[in-house]
């Protein structure tokens, strides 16, 4: 049989080095302004939400309805998370990538048109929250399509590199939504940023869309779903239908679902607490200004998008699973001197704070994209690796903020924070060393279950039902 990398039309053909650095930055970009427009409504519901849209509650209480606000929209992510992986399955990836962007887009530019509760009443709160709801379902969608879209094109060698590159736009997009409150709270006034300040970077999302919409469009679909869909049309012809991707990552992937979901509990929780909830914890707790503690979120956002491709790169080195237990670890570790340094309120020890914090992170997000993309066979790929990120996005990242605020509210202190942030970590752990070691896998020959052609039997998993 004739090598995959030497077939000159064989659809499954990893990309040239060009073509491929041109579909990373294009799912790069993509990620960068969706993650910027997801991030920048966790930044102002820390910030400035609950005086604008709950003026009549104490600070902290609005703070925590700002941060219910924001824990809906996760609700929102499995279901986008089965909607576009059904259709991405089904169609393509690029498709759906492109209508997620444009989705997310439109709903952050219409947040910032929103009237604050003293102009139209309890319709401003209810408003906000529907325009969450339509970008958590957009994120859902997002996040599998854009790894997936580098993991096919790219050869395993070197794929937890290439793969990590879309998640370098978390960084980034927290990076420019961090950037420009922080810039606006300098050049502002308390009540020119709370009148309309705040609204600037969300208008601003239309015409980083705009940018984003014409980049995805110029790249081209994933060669291993043409193959796969060419495959499916042959079994089509011959009669033999298929099921829908949700009911086939049901009954074929379950257990690499669960594995996804645990995977992700420590990263998500820790991900939030370092970057959304440590701005209520030292504006509204230890009374530092938003700008220092702004700076402070900057500073670790811009280290660790430079740590993401590197960690992507051990991966490929070493495996998925050393370095995301690395994390994991850390991470759990590390919410002990994490509030301990908070609690200095020196502006070094407030940026080692979160700067070391999310190294550890990165350490868990660099490699999840290839590490998720390998566990699923490619008809059910977007749709299992997307179910699995988005579920456990409800239970870790969308109370994460909420629960960390409640308990600052009820207990005076970061301890139980720690505590919340540590089970996180045990959870993922035990995630992590339950699963095989996926790399350097070929994603074509990911049968359902997990199965992989051509492997010796102790690097296949257990039979699944």
């Amino acid at each position: 049989m004739p090598s995959a990398h030497n077939a000159v039309n064989d659809p499954g053909t990893p990309t040239r080095p060009a073509g491929l650095r041109k579909i990373v930055a294009a799912s790069l970009i993509g990620t960068t302004i969706e993650w910027y427009d997801y991030f920048l409504y966790g930044s102002a519901a820390a910030l400035v939400f609950g005086r604008v849209f709950f003026p009549d509650s104490d600070p902290l209480t609005g703070t925590l309805l700002s941060f219910l606000t924001y824990a809906i929209g996760f609700a929102a992510r499995p279901v986008g998370a089965v909607v576009f992986g059904h259709f991405g399955d089904r169609l393509g990836r690029k498709k759906l990538l492109v209508i997620s962007l444009l989705m997310m887009g439109l709903s952050t530019a219409l947040i910032g048109c929103v009237p604050g509760y003293d102009t139209i009443g309890v319709a401003a709160p209810l408003l906000l929250t529907t325009l969450r709801l339509i970008q958590g379902f957009a994120l859902g969608g997002e996040w599998g399509g854009a790894v997936l879209l580098v993991s096919e094109h790219g050869e395993a060698e070197r794929r937890g590199f290439w793969a990590s590159w879309p998640q370098a736009g978390a960084p980034a997009g927290n990076l420019i939504a961090v950037g420009v409150l922080s810039l606006m709270t300098s050049v502002l006034s308390d009540d020119a940023f709370d009148s309309w300040g705040w609204r600037v970077p969300f208008l601003l999302s239309a015409v980083l869309v705009m940018i984003g919409l014409w980049i995805r469009l110029s790249v081209d679909e994933s060669p291993l779903f043409k193959e796969a869909l060419a495959k499916a049309e042959r079994r089509k012809a011959r009669q033999r239908a298929e099921q829908p991707p949700f009911v086939a990552v049901l009954r074929h992937h379950w257990r690499d679902v669960l594995v996804a979901m645990g995977a992700r509990m420590a990263e998500n929780i820790s991900y939030y607490v370092i970057t959304a909830f440590v701005l209520t914890y030292c504006v509204e707790h230890l009374k530092i200004d938003k700008q220092t503690s702004l700076n402070a979120v900057l500073i670790g956002s811009a280290v660790q998008f430079c740590l993401i491709p590197l960690f992507g790169a051990l991966s490929d080195r070493v495996g998925r699973k050393p370095v995301y237990l690395v994390g994991a670890v850390g991470v759990g570790l590390w919410s002990w001197a994490f509030f301990a340094l908070l609690d200095t309120r020196s502006f070094p020890s407030l940026v080692l704070a979160v700067t070391v914090g999310l190294v550890f992170h990165s350490a868990m997000y660099a490699p999840q994209a290839a590490f998720f993309s390998e566990l699923f066979a490619t008809r059910m790929r977007y749709t299992g690796a997307s179910i699995g990120a988005q579920l456990s996005s409800v239970a870790a990242g969308a109370p994460a903020p909420l629960i960390a605020t409640a308990l600052l509210s009820s207990y005076g202190d970061a301890t139980p924070i720690s505590v919340y942030v540590g089970l996180a970590a045990l959870v993922t752990v035990i995630a992590v060393v339950a699963a095989r070691e996926t790399r350097g896998r070929d994603l074509s020959a990911v049968g359902p279950g997990g199965s992989v052609a051509g492997a010796a039997p102790e690097q296949q998993p257990a039979a699944s039902a």
